[in-house]
């Protein structure tokens, strides 16, 4: 049986004299590219030079949409309205397009960020008017959300081709949802230990929750973080063990 599976980071996530050498090298070893908008994090800038390089390195390129908040790096929760949701998401899409058009590129996919991409995973009517957005302005851009969430099924809904995401560096609760960030048991700090779980999820569909039972799961995508101290070795590490482990990382235009 073969495997398939995308690896995506986050990238793009500062400011004017922004430390561009990691993501350069990250880029080498990830297929997708989720860069910011300037809601949450990024700047023009910065856009334009992330654009630029994975475009170089042949990565597919994503739009990363947040809540409007700088100071708390999109991970707290807004109370917004679908209305809101859908003007924002098509914003930020619109801001970034326009860098990839002017390098000769075209968007691949959306992955809302953050607390956004948490309350949509949860919230039908939030995920509904992302997914429109989406649709609205390119029904060939795939979107991302969490393994089996409520955002998943929007973009089935609406028409889109969606990926499930799953989470390297993250526990889970028994209902699929991540650990919340404000428990201590949030974050996988062992890197052997996250690799094992990232691997179970693509080959078994099935991942240990923090209450010790297994939970299914679909991995078509899997996030790792680039703004970790140790996120270019973790990201040279994820991708020799999936190839060692007989999964085969491509970028998931090519797999869905």
């Amino acid at each position: 049986m073969s495997y398939l599976v995308d690896i995506n980071c986050d990238m793009g996530e500062s400011f004017g004299a922004y430390k561009m050498g990691r993501d350069e090298e990250i880029l080498d070893y990830v297929t997708s590219a989720n860069i910011a908008c300037g809601f949450h994090a990024g700047d023009p800038s910065t856009m334009r030079k992330t654009v630029k390089l994975a475009l170089e390195k042949n990565v597919g390129i994503g739009v990363h949409p947040g809540l409007q908040d700088l100071a708390g790096f999109g991970r707290r929760n807004i109370a917004i309205s679908p209305k809101e949701a859908y003007d924002l998401v098509v914003y930020q899409i619109g801001a970034l397009s326009s860098f990839v058009k002017a390098e000769g590129g075209r968007i691949q996919h959306v992955k809302p960020h953050g607390a956004l991409f948490n309350m949509a995973a949860k919230d039908a009517e939030l995920s509904e008017s992302i997914a429109e957005a989406v649709y609205n302005v390119d029904p060939g851009m795939i979107l991302f959300g969490l393994s089996g969430s409520e955002l998943v099924k929007a973009g089935e809904k609406v028409g889109l081709k969606t990926a499930n995401e799953v989470f390297s560096d993250r526990t889970y609760q028994m209902d699929g949802s991540l650990t919340s960030r404000t428990e201590s048991n949030a974050l996988i700090t062992d890197p052997e230990e996250a690799i094992k779980q990232v691997i179970r999820m693509v080959k078994e569909k099935q991942v240990m929750s923090a209450q010790g039972s297994d939970v299914e799961i679909q991995a078509d995508t899997i996030c790792i973080h680039g703004d970790g101290v140790t996120a270019l070795d973790f990201a040279k590490n994820i991708s020799a063990s999936l190839r060692e482990a007989d999964i085969a990382v491509k970028k998931i235009q090519d797999i869905l």
